[in-house]
């Protein structure tokens, strides 16, 4: 598959995660999130895309599930946050929606809360 991007093909598996990493920037980020129904990135969906790329580029590929994202997240925003918090930013599933925003690749962990 392929996300369409100004005038260019950015090459995606069939679940729309990109295929090279270093194809991700911050403007594909803005336009697959559109694509995904997530008209506008606000500062909290920058906090868990940069979450995530941390974790995945800065510590051996992790890739976070949600619970973790949301002790993350809480010790950030300095408040507590519950998981619906975090479906109302990525309603797909912040870990899998957000890290597919977040241009890494597909994550090969099981079930996930």
């Amino acid at each position: 598959m392929a996300f369409e991007f100004n005038g260019a093909s950015i090459e995606t598996t069939a679940t729309g995660f990109l295929v090279n990493q270093d194809d991700w920037s911050e403007d594909l980020a803005r336009a697959m999130a559109a694509a995904e129904g997530i008209p506008e990135l606000t500062d909290r969906h920058w906090d868990v895309i940069n979450y995530l790329r941390e974790e995945y580029f800065d510590n051996h590929e992790n890739q976070p599930n949600t619970r973790t994202i949301i002790k993350a997240m809480s010790e950030k925003w300095g408040e507590k946050i519950k998981q619906s918090d975090l479906y109302a930013l990525f309603p797909m599933d912040p870990s899998k929606q957000g890290g597919r925003i977040a241009g890494l690749p597909e994550s090969k962990r099981k079930g996930g809360y």
